[in-house]
């Protein structure tokens, strides 16, 4: 028996992602959760095989709690799943120990396929998003830009990023400058956008 836990903000989704597994004969799902805060608590508590987490929820993400669950419990394979296929994701998801990588829009017996993949130790990857993967590279934006970027990304001043992330207005306008530079784009609303286009935030 594969033993699960699902982590989706949407409980619509959540539940019938459950109810979906729940037809396999070999598949229990034994835990689910609506943020990334509570995976960590919830698999130390029913120790599942296979973590199927999603990319975006509020607070904590997919990517950090998939990070988080591979350092505290590496017997556990994770599987993201995803609405937004973004090669940049793919890259960040492999990174954090990801074992795989589907989007949301997969036919039904894809992901059931990739749940027994990765718990018999397979990886698994979206073919069409790990092309796009290739052919686009990898995030050139250093992690403090990222970070940077990413608090940018609600509209606040330099004044307000620098006190969120405790750096000087100049420290923050020089990383803004650069990741504007590497991006390609003529501002910081601009940059913020084709970063998150491409999954680098």
């Amino acid at each position: 028996m594969i033993r699960v836990l699902l982590a989706d903000d949407q409980a619509l989704v959540r539940g019938a992602l459950a109810a979906l597994l729940g037809l396999e004969a070999d598949i229990q799902v034994v835990a689910q959760v609506g943020s990334g805060e509570e995976v960590l608590a919830a698999a130390t508590e029913h120790r599942p095989d296979v973590a199927l987490l999603d990319v975006q929820m509020p607070g904590k993400d997919g990517l950090t709690a998939a990070a988080e669950l591979r350092a505290a419990l590496p017997e556990c394979r994770v599987l993201i799943l995803t609405t937004f296929g973004r090669p940049g994701y793919l890259a960040r998801a492999m990174s954090a120990g990801a074992a795989g990588f589907v989007v949301k829009d997969a036919p039904p017996e894809q992901l059931v396929d990739a749940v027994r993949r990765v718990h018999a130790g397979l990886r698994v990857v979206d073919p069409g998003l790990a092309a796009e993967s290739l052919s686009s590279g990898a995030s050139p934006l250093s992690t403090r830009e990222r970070e940077v970027l990413a608090c940018a990304r609600d509209g606040g001043t330099v004044s307000d990023v620098a006190k969120a992330l405790h750096l000087s207005e100049g420290t923050v306008r020089n990383h803004l400058s650069s990741a504007i530079g590497k991006t390609g784009a003529r501002t910081r609303a601009e940059a913020v956008r084709i970063a998150d286009d491409r999954g680098w935030l």
